[in-house]
């Protein structure tokens, strides 16, 4: 859809860029001469922290251009990126449409994260597992479009070409001062860009927070991403895919552990299931000597509980 030049823009929200570098003591990574900074895209925005910011923000743009001011978009029952659209529909003044994974949920009382959603004025809509896994098909995208109308499309997680040109900010922001950055991947936008940005001598490493998203199928994607938002593939970058704990929206007692005792030795509230995971792994990896001392390592704080 186009229309008048009136599509209200990002810019105006305000974002805390570049976003704050901590460093934290951490004896679990100096025993190994590794030095741990957190970047704390957490504290970007208040309603569209983190890499949904740094996503969307590209993708909010690219609809103000073309005069939308209805969004669809897609997620599952406990969406960070649904949470962060609504939000941004409601700082815009924007119509936000969410399709939700999981027809089963239509009708129970909605949960904290789609509650938060609604309250921002996001229609929320229910469709099968089936369907939402062949929610890119052009006849489900028609049906989409024949219930909705006209809208501005963003893909699940906001992950697109725009989205991994806007990550790239990122890498950018830490090439001066960590040879490694980490980040947990979902749908792999943030792990694009933040790779490609890094320049020569760095390297990024993302942490799988799906059962079986990597090597294969989140490998794919991430270069599927790069070439389209650059070209080729780039950067130095790998994925970890042994601490998804059992798969998206899971956790088991020992990563809560870790993350109340993340909390209480650094004074962070630990998002679960995206943050914690990464530090979980990263703590690993060090105890593992994956790291050459004298590494300093940047874990990407990408959202809050």
């Amino acid at each position: 859809m186009t229309g008048t030049d009136t599509t209200p823009t990002p810019d105006g929200l305000r974002p805390r860029l570049s976003s704050p570098l901590q460093e934290v003591a951490d004896e679990r990574f100096a025993r190994h001469g590794v030095r741990l900074l957190l970047k704390r895209d957490d504290l970007i925005h208040p309603d569209l922290p983190g890499n949904k910011w740094r996503k969307l923000a590209p993708n909010l743009r690219a609809a103000a251009e073309a005069g939308d001011r209805t969004l669809l978009t897609f997620g599952g029952a406990y969406s960070n990126h649904l949470r962060a659209t609504a939000a941004a529909g409601r700082l815009l003044g924007l119509a936000t449409i969410g399709v939700v994974r999981g027809d089963e949920l239509a009708g129970r009382p909605l949960n904290p994260s789609l509650a938060r959603c609604a309250e921002d004025g996001m229609r929320l809509h229910f469709v099968d597992r089936a369907t939402y896994r062949r929610k890119d098909a052009p006849e489900v995208l028609a049906e989409l479009t024949a219930r909705f109308g006209s809208h501005h499309l963003i893909p699940e997680g906001g992950s697109n070409a725009l989205a991994a040109r806007g990550c790239a900010e990122l890498g950018r922001e830490l090439r001066d001062a960590a040879d490694v950055a980490a980040v947990a991947c979902g749908t792999g936008g943030t792990l694009a860009g933040l790779a490609a940005g890094l320049g020569p001598g760095r390297s990024a490493v993302g942490f799988a927070v799906l059962k079986g998203g990597a090597p294969h199928f989140l490998n794919a994607e991430v270069e599927r991403l790069q070439r389209a938002a650059f070209g080729e593939r780039r950067g130095d970058w790998r994925l970890e895919d042994r601490f998804h704990c059992g798969g998206y929206g899971r956790r088991t007692p020992e990563l809560d552990a870790f993350a109340q005792d993340f909390e209480y030795r650094h004074g962070l509230p630990v998002e679960r299931l995206y943050v914690a995971k990464m530090l979980f792994g990263l703590t690993t990896l060090a105890a593992e000597g994956a790291f050459t001392p004298g590494t300093t390592v940047a874990a990407v704080i990408t959202g809050t509980p």
